[in-house]
């Protein structure tokens, strides 16, 4: 038996050692994965967002209106609207939500989108920090209180925008700044089919096109202008809408800056 106990514990050690051979190899061959808290990821930051037009793959287009809602022209711009079955986007001031809740409340229910264009309609670009955010605060407010719904975009009054108030509007409200890409400067009153010429004429695929809807000859001109383009294969949609079909076209990471508008 003492002959055989130096064989039996060679073979035992052999054993033991091929064994711890095979762990060594398989722990060798096991991925390593390693685990990267998400903000030490390569995701770019987000950077500031200035639409004046948006590409698109498709022939739509978006209708904008800013500075009411008007008591007596937005009513009967929403009764045009619905008549036509299209959705637009309304940029309005927080005062006149504030004197006519009603109006932004159809607004809404009636599946426009509904955005941020300040209280009082100031040039932003001279106003402090403090004043530049009272205006919109109050404005967010006005809307939410009036529709239950909180704007996601905004358009500076008299399109005055700088760097400082754009990144403003993306750190502390996560507003995309939204611009146009035809103005057919209705506030000049040039008439009904001046307004509509200058909005069809201008129309291209993703365009925003800007208007006011406390301008009497813009309500005049909407019939006939949106059943031009339509005659031309347009579509309409909300700025968000069409933003949205810019970014899911391309990525949903980073935002992109589409057509920028220069300080």
């Amino acid at each position: 038996m003492k002959l055989f106990t130096p064989l039996i514990v060679g073979i035992a050690t052999l054993v033991c050692a091929c064994a711890q051979e095979q762990i060594t190899v398989r722990r060798a061959q096991t991925p390593s994965i390693t685990v990267v808290p998400p903000h030490l990821g390569a995701r770019a930051p987000r950077v500031a967002a200035t639409y004046n037009s948006v590409p698109v793959n498709r022939r739509v287009l978006a209708l904008t209106f800013d500075d009411g809602p008007h008591p007596s022209l937005t009513p009967k711009l929403l009764d045009i609207l619905r008549g036509q079955g299209v959705r637009a986007t309304f940029f309005v001031t927080g005062q006149n939500v504030k004197r006519y809740p009603e109006i932004a409340r159809r607004i809404v229910s009636e599946g426009h989108e509904i955005a941020n264009h300040t209280w009082s309609h100031p040039n932003l670009t001279q106003l402090g920090s403090t004043s530049l955010r009272r205006e919109m605060d109050k404005t967010t407010e006005a809307i939410v209180q009036a529709t239950g719904r909180k704007p996601i975009i905004m358009r500076p009054p008299y399109g005055a925008i700088n760097s400082r108030v754009r990144q403003v509007m993306l750190r502390d409200y996560d507003f995309d700044v939204i611009m146009w890409s035809v103005d057919p400067e209705d506030w000049r009153r040039p008439g009904p089919s001046v307004i509509r010429k200058r909005l069809v004429d201008g129309a291209t695929p993703g365009g925003i096109l800007l208007a006011h809807d406390i301008q009497p000859g813009t309500i005049k001109a909407m019939p006939q202008t949106i059943t031009d383009l339509k005659a031309q294969g347009y579509g309409f949609v909300t700025v968000s809408q069409l933003v949205a079909m810019k970014k899911k076209e391309i990525s949903p990471e980073p935002a992109i800056v589409a057509s920028p508008v220069r300080n």
